[in-house]
Formats: C-alpha cells, structure tokens, sequence
C-alpha cells in the first residue's frame, strides 16, 4: 500500500468535480466529443456483433412494448434498463472504428463514457449540463486511469475495456452525487471487474464489442450499488494486489492525479478520421501526403516502409491476412492500399473493397518497422515515417507528426456534423432529418432541463 492514497484523491475530484470549475472551451469540447460519439452509436446499427448483444440486453431487460425501460437503445429505438441500454449502446458506439481516441492512454473514452452516462441520465431525469459534467468526469478518470497503467498494460490488455470500467463508474457516479467515499468504493467495484484482452485480434473475433460492453455496463452497475451501500477496495489503483500489480509492469501512479483540475485530458482527445485502428492514422496521412505532393497513384507505388512504434507493431503485427471488415481496420497494409487507391479509408471503402485483389496485393507490400524516433515520441504523441517505393526506383520519404483528428489537427464542427450524417447514411440507423435534428439538440446539450430519448422511439 502507497503512502499517498490516489484512488481517493481520483474519487474524490470525480465526486465533488463542478461545471463552473471547467473552462468554456473544454464544455465546448465535450459536446464535440458528444456528437462525435453520437454518430459512431449510430452507425453500429446493423452489425452483426452489435445486434447479438443488443438482442441480448433487450430479452435481459425484463421489458415488452408494454413495461419498457427508461433508458433508450439507440440502435433499435427501444428502451431498456440503463445497465442494458448501456451495454448496447456501448457495443454499437464502438464497431465501425470512428470513435475518439486519448493519445497518450492509448484509451477510447467516448464509447465507454457516454453509453451509461446516458442511460443514468435518461432514468433519473438528469439534465443536460448534468450528464455533460458526468461525462467530463468518467473522461477526465478513464484517461488517467490508463496513463497510469502504461505500455507494458495495453500490450496484452485492451485499455478502452480495463480503463473503461473506471472511467464508466466516474460518470455514472457523478450523475448520481455519490459522495467522495461512495466514489471510492464505486472505483473498487469497477476495478476488480476490469477485462479485455487483444487476443480477439488473431482470430477476427467479436470481442471487441464485449470489450466496451462490459465495461460501461459494469462501471454503471458500480456506481449503482456503492449507491447503495455497496464496497469495494480502497486502494484499486495503486494497491499491492490491485489493477497496476496484476496487469501492468511499468505503472506511474503519479498519472492518477496529474493536475486535477488544472489539466483537462478530455480536450486533448483526437477524433477519427480514418474508420480503422488508430495506430494505422499517422501512417495512411503520411502516405497521403507524399502521394498527393508529387501527383502519385497507386498503380506507381511497388512498395511502402512504415516506420512506426512499438505499440502499432503489437496490435497490427498480428493481422497479416484479414478475413473480415472489422479485421482489415487493424491491417496496416489493408489501410495504406485503400488510402492509395481511394485517398481515404472510410466505411464504404473497407466494406466494397477491403478483399479486392488490388488492394490486397498493395497490402502485402507493405511493411512495418519499429523506429526509435517515433517509439520514444509514442504515445504522446503518434507520428510515423514513410518511405514510398517507386517502380521507377525513386524513394519519396514522408512524415507525419500531427495526424488528421489530433488537436493540432482537429475536425470543425462543420466535419464533425458531417461525419456524423455519413455515419448514419452508413447504417441507416437514423433519416438525415431525424439525424440533423438530434445533432442541433446535442450541440446544445446544455438547454436540455431533462435527459431524453435522443431518436423518435419504436
């Protein structure tokens, strides 16, 4: 046991956090972050992993067209429990690969954050600027969370899933006022429930979808029963048998609390431009970026070295011939030919092309090479070096320092509401009308007196 007792530190800041303690452009950047969320929630409609889980939370949910819940499903239009909706929001948020990511936590917040923040607030009548705070809470811990894990966790573990729990149980926790203790003990809870392995990734297995299924819905079912009375360990974090012993070998418990309240993670979260794995990002931009300044295509292209970090190698390395959709996302090559051939890798392309012989031939050319540059860069920061192979025997080099999406490089509101619409046109989860109307609500998420559906319900 530490001598400074972080996870109450982190508890306590979660617990007593307030809206006027955060600076206007961070709110800004929450409801940013709410829209984007939005469009990814959407968008899994239709996914078979997703609707297996959804099917599942809505026969558990105990509710018919009668009795329904009181927290909605987005991608049925149904009402459940907010353990369920939860649950199926967080799977749906999570399949197309859109949702944001934390650079240097290596940790997906959105999708385990927003789903039971939601769900709570929705069943409890809370208002808009209510479940944005909660929001910010569950972000602000979940980040820290997994800064404090380090690289030696999210080598084997799926941080978005082991964080999540945490960064879940914070937002549901502050949406139900738990005291500092209650939070604490909500956080144990959370913790000792952490899971979520990468080993999914070598058999294009569902797992991923489980992965921030389970954690949105155990860290609001957390928050719930320290609600109650409920305890759990007080030292989970950083105790001699807790998160960091077991799942991690490089730890830095001064990540738990650094700068509370001063140093607002949640506005260094970078949006996805690309619809596949992070790590491909820096990459498929560097790419782009030679192609485009010297008017290349792909047909001119023998060859592609990336040069990356070692995180990239762990999840990618894995995934050399992918046999589905999701799969080719975590294909370093698969990314990198439809950039070359398509100039983006979106949800289309992947979905009509991610097999053609074309592509996969690009793919198998592709390589990729750990760089002690960008590895000790990594993961604060995520760049990439290139080198693109001409069959006239000319090498074009190529770099990327901020890719597209990272707060240097942000997406407008104009892209975000724009990828959003594509999101739903994806999946017709949503009519452009229906999908317009709920973005001008979640822009202005904090005129809401009292959390609703956010779709016309089935």
């Amino acid at each position: 046991m530490t001598s400074a007792h972080l996870s109450r530190e982190l508890a306590t800041f979660a617990s007593q956090l307030k809206l006027e303690d955060i600076p206007p452009e961070v709110i800004e950047r929450a409801e940013d972050l709410l829209v984007d969320w939005f469009g990814s929630a959407v968008a899994g409609k239709g996914a078979r992993a997703v609707e297996i889980i959804t099917q599942f939370a809505q026969n558990m949910g105990g509710f018919n067209d009668v009795h329904r819940g009181p927290s909605e499903i987005i991608s049925s239009r149904k009402t459940s429990s907010p353990f369920f909706a939860a649950m199926a929001n967080a799977a749906a948020s999570h399949v197309v690969e859109q949702d944001d990511l934390h650079n240097s936590s290596v940790f997906h917040p959105a999708t385990v954050v927003f789903p039971p923040a939601l769900s709570c607030a929705q069943a409890i009548g809370a208002s808009g600027k209510e479940f944005l705070l909660a929001a910010i809470a569950g972000y602000e811990v979940g980040i820290r969370v997994g800064e404090f894990l380090g690289r030696s966790h999210y080598k084997i573990f799926h941080t978005t899933s082991t964080a999540g729990t945490l960064a879940a149980a914070a937002a549901v926790g502050r949406l139900l006022k738990l005291n500092p203790e209650q939070m604490l003990h909500a956080f144990g809870s959370a913790g000792t429930q952490s899971a979520g392995l990468w080993e999914f990734l070598r058999d294009a297995a569902d797992s991923k979808q489980l992965h921030t299924a389970h954690a949105a819905s155990t860290g609001l079912m957390s928050a719930y029963i320290s609600q109650a009375g409920f305890t759990g360990a007080q030292h989970i974090l950083e105790g001699k048998q807790g998160l960091a012993a077991g799942m991690s070998n490089d730890a830095d418990p001064s990540k738990l609390t650094d700068r509370l309240g001063a140093r607002w993670a949640i506005a260094e979260t970078s949006f996805k431009y690309h619809a596949s794995c992070r790590h491909t990002h820096p990459a498929a931009d560097a790419l782009l970026q030679v192609m485009l300044s010297n008017h290349l295509h792909a047909d001119d292209i023998a060859k592609v070295d990336t040069f990356v970090h070692q995180g990239a190698i762990d999840v990618l390395g894995p995934v050399t011939n992918p046999n589905t959709v999701h799969q080719s996302k975590f294909s370093m090559g698969t990314v990198l030919a439809l950039v070359a051939y398509y100039r983006f890798a979106g949800l289309q392309e992947f979905d009509e092309h991610f097999h053609d012989q074309a592509i996969c031939a690009f793919r198998d050319r592709v390589t990729m090479t750990l760089d002690p540059e960008v590895d000790a860069a990594y993961p604060q920061r995520w760049t990439c070096k290139v080198k693109v192979h001409l069959h006239t025997g000319q090498i074009l080099d190529g770099r990327i320092d901020e890719p597209k999406g990272d707060p240097g490089n942000s997406l407008t509101r104009a892209e975000l509401t724009d990828k959003a619409m594509r999101l739903a046109a994806y999946s017709k989860g949503a009519s452009p009308e229906e999908m317009q109307k709920a973005i001008d609500r979640l822009w202005n998420i904090r005129k809401e007196v009292k959390m609703g559906p956010l779709l016309p319900q089935a």
